[in-house]
């Protein structure tokens, strides 16, 4: 058995509301077995020893909403021109950028090359962070999903696309657990329109209360979770009240305070990928992205981030995602400006927003070995430059190390 002893200037194991000054962790095969001040944690016979006493140490960060589809600009015909080997590839020189930036886990809610690239970081052929993938996302004909720039025809090659398409009660059920089939962790719906389809509003409701409860039934009904992409009071609710999981982007949160009392009452998390809209209001126009895809952004930004707020202030759990896809505007790799807007968009308190990347990311995706520095847990930490509680960009800029299951992956890839 081996063990290995790592010596932490601050240790912020993002589970408690204070660090711990001069701390220890002990990691035995690639799992914590002991954390706390060095004084009162013991140095394991012929343990080697990694020294971080100049640096903060974090638990690894999470990132609830990416994209690993291998895409680099959100132009519609990329997913007819570009094979899936090609954009797997490209997806798998991602899964480096991530690890560099200290993301040990990610999940992907919606694509074609997740689940692939999940089981290839498994079996130790490529280096890359946990992987939860949700397969395909699933939306109604003419909603978020189906990519209704392109002709019928084009859209309908669903190995090509981020989503296949969904309606009425019985077919729901049969795509839920068709993408259970193929390997998915979870379920992925659009409950309304989005951003960047062209033709839908995005606070516009698509599916019915019977049929979002289609979706979470399949996905409890394994054990496992459903994620719902929704913009709008009326589609954060009605993705609450019929029992998805984890409500993504949320704007609109808790606008009219029945949001609140929902997400309390059924254990809701936001997930808010404030970065996407962000970048989307701000950056789009450099990019090339059409007219109507920054238009909405620039009209939901601020929106955005009081829906945030709201769930903050009302203790609504929000765990990071950052719907990071690869592209120019918005690359893998730079996820943790998520945790700097948390900040500065939402009003979190620095140690509330590393805890959102952390331990409050891996409770909403159901992943309980890893999101926090304890006995019990996988050895996947960051270890940082600089003290990301009196500045959040620490988390961003001064990254020193990452180490997955113990071992140092930042200076192997």
């Amino acid at each position: 058995m081996s063990s290995t002893v790592i010596q932490c200037g601050t240790l912020i194991d993002g589970i408690a509301d204070e660090p711990i000054r001069d701390a220890r962790v002990v990691v035995e095969d690639g799992t914590i077995r002991k954390v706390g001040p060095s004084e009162s944690v013991s140095v394991p016979d012929e343990a080697d020893r990694i020294d971080h006493s100049n640096h903060a140490v974090t638990p690894g960060f999470l990132d609830c909403h990416v994209h690993l589809n291998g895409t680099r600009s959100f132009q519609p015909m990329e997913r007819i021109e570009k094979s899936l080997p090609y954009k797997a590839a490209l997806g798998g020189a991602d899964l480096r950028q991530l690890l560099r930036a200290g993301f040990t886990t990610v999940r992907d809610v919606g694509g074609s090359t997740a689940i692939g690239l999940r089981n290839a970081v498994e079996d130790d052929e490529i280096p890359g962070p946990r992987i939860y993938a949700a397969g395909r996302a699933i939306s109604r004909s003419g909603g978020h999903a189906d990519m209704n720039q392109l002709p019928t025809h084009w859209a309908g090659d669903e190995d090509r696309m981020l989503g296949v398409q969904a309606d009425g009660v019985a077919e729901c059920r049969k795509k839920a657990r068709q993408e259970l089939r193929s390997g998915a962790d979870l379920i992925k719906i659009t409950i309304t329109g989005g951003m960047a389809s062209k033709g839908t509003i995005p606070d516009q409701v698509h599916y019915t209360d019977a049929e979002t409860q289609v979706f979470a039934e399949e996905a409890h009904a394994v054990g496992t979770h459903a994620a719902a992409h929704a913009y709008g009071t009326a589609g954060v609710n009605a993705a609450i009240r019929n029992g998805i999981d984890t409500i993504e982007h949320a704007i609109g949160f808790g606008e009219r305070g029945e949001g609140v009392d929902l997400a309390h009452e059924y254990g809701a998390v936001v997930v808010p990928t404030l970065s996407a809209i962000y970048r989307l209001a701000y950056e789009g126009d450099e990019h090339g992205l059409p007219e109507f895809h920054v238009r909405k952004g620039r009209e939901y930004v601020d929106k955005h981030a009081d829906s945030v707020t709201r769930a903050y202030e009302a203790d609504v759990p929000v765990a990071l995602g950052t719907d990071c896809n690869g592209s120019y505007l918005h690359p893998h790799g730079d996820n943790a400006i998520e945790f700097e807007l948390l900040v500065e968009q939402a009003g979190m308190d620095e140690m509330d927003a590393l805890k959102a990347g952390t331990s409050v990311a891996a409770d909403a995706i159901q992943a309980e070995d890893v999101g926090a520095v304890e006995p019990g847990r996988q050895a996947d930490l960051v270890a940082l430059d600089e003290d990301p509680l009196a500045d959040i960009s620490a988390t961003r800029d001064a990254v020193a190390a990452v180490y997955k299951a113990g071992e140092r992956v930042d200076d192997r890839i």
